[in-house]
């Protein structure tokens, strides 16, 4: 018996609430994305609708109020217990992956093997960059030169990434699709990576321009919750870039999403569809474009206004859904350096069967939430690890 026709799970990408106690393992000793931001900011931050719902209750955050039992949501927070602190990790676990070693990072750039491989593999005469860069940062320094060369620009971040960058002028969109297809080809093995990903940009020196046309090529997954939620003939639902950290494994309908207001009205027209099952969202603007720019005020800024429709996404709520707000990782601004940060992930849950105040404690996998999800809609839970916590959640 299904105890909720539909779960909404919204993800809000890099969205901490404090390090975990191995985080000086990881050289993030003291991170707290959301605490530390409030605190560096002015004011603090302005979110009465998450603070309503117990957000306030996870760690300290000027500006958001703990509010205790008064909570109108179920709260608490997971501790991520795979070895890593990346969106593969993060959203993999969350649906009952857990990765006992991470996935490979290239911190110098990747070795000449590898550019040689791409190389014969695409038939490019040779590539810019290889180097850890930022995407709008190193666009700006070699695209002139991708205009004048053909070469495409080749870079990597603190995550296990493949990136390729070019004009949609010099190399077509399907061209460096093509690109990163041979790519993920090579990348596996010793050379494993969790994401091949596409960056077209246009415009002209001075002024270049990422544009939406982004797509991800990720590790095939093993089985996971959204194959269990679609063989038990429920919708899965994707919005953002869910589809490509899982390559397509049990998604029946996929929204891809330019921005995170363009995410939120996504989800509002998938809930107002009414369909049972899974509606899985990742809003990534608060990691892509504030966390690792180390934008404080952008970051807070975006989270406000996430906050500011959360009102409608209630009104949206069945009798009988369930709307879920975590986190993949932390990506504290406020943090040296432009990686992630290795916190826990807040939990709020809230909805018609959802109880209002019950307190999660401190969840230890963020797979306890997909085998929540699963006993909410009565499928099967095959994942590797995880307990739900639907009994403590439901009224």
């Amino acid at each position: 018996m299904r105890l909720a026709d539909r779960v909404i799970l919204i993800v809000l990408d890099s969205v901490g609430c404090g390090a975990m106690p191995d985080a000086p393992d990881f050289g993030d000793a003291g991170s707290n994305t959301l605490g530390n931001m409030a605190a560096a900011r002015q004011g603090g931050l302005q979110l009465p609708h998450l603070a309503r719902l117990g957000l306030g209750n996870l760690t300290g955050i000027r500006g958001v109020a703990a509010v205790g039992a008064a909570a109108a949501g179920a709260y608490g927070k997971m501790a991520i217990a795979s070895i890593g602190k990346d969106t593969m990790t993060g959203h993999w676990e969350m649906a009952g992956i857990r990765l006992n070693r991470p996935f490979r990072t290239f911190p110098d750039g990747f070795p000449p093997d590898i550019i040689a491989a791409f190389i014969q593999a695409t038939g490019v005469s040779g590539v810019l960059g290889n180097c850890v860069a930022s995407g709008t940062e190193i666009i700006a320094e070699l695209g002139a030169e991708h205009l004048r060369t053909g070469l495409p620009i080749v870079y990597t971040s603190a995550d296990s990434v493949f990136q390729i960058a070019a004009h949609e002028d010099t190399i077509p969109v399907a061209e460096l699709y093509r690109l990163c297809e041979a790519a993920r080809g090579i990348l596996q093995g010793d050379w494993q990576v969790g994401r091949v990903i596409a960056r077209p940009f246009v415009g002209t020196p001075g002024s270049f321009i990422r544009t939406e046309r982004r797509h991800d090529y990720a590790v095939e997954p093993p089985l996971a919750l959204m194959d269990f939620v679609r063989d038990a003939g429920l919708e899965v639902l994707s919005v953002g870039k869910i589809v490509d950290i899982f390559v397509g494994h049990g998604i029946t309908r996929a929204e891809r999403t330019r921005h995170n207001q363009h995410g939120l009205d996504v989800i509002e027209q998938f809930m107002a569809e009414g369909r049972p099952g899974l509606i899985w969202a990742n809003l990534v603007d608060f990691d892509q474009l504030y966390g690792h720019r180390r934008d404080v005020e952008g970051y807070a800024r975006a989270l406000e206004e996430t906050d500011a429709r959360v009102p409608r996404l209630l009104s949206l709520l069945g009798e009988r859904d369930v709307l879920i707000f975590t986190a993949d990782h932390g990506n504290d601004p406020t943090y040296r350096g432009t990686d992630h940060t290795r916190e826990y992930c807040p939990v709020l849950a809230v909805g018609g069967p959802v109880r209002p105040g019950a307190d999660l404690g401190t969840r230890s996998s963020l797979a306890d939430l997909g085998a929540t999800v699963a006993e909410l809609l009565d499928v099967p839970w095959r994942g590797g690890c995880g307990e739900s916590f639907a009994s403590l959640i439901l009224k």
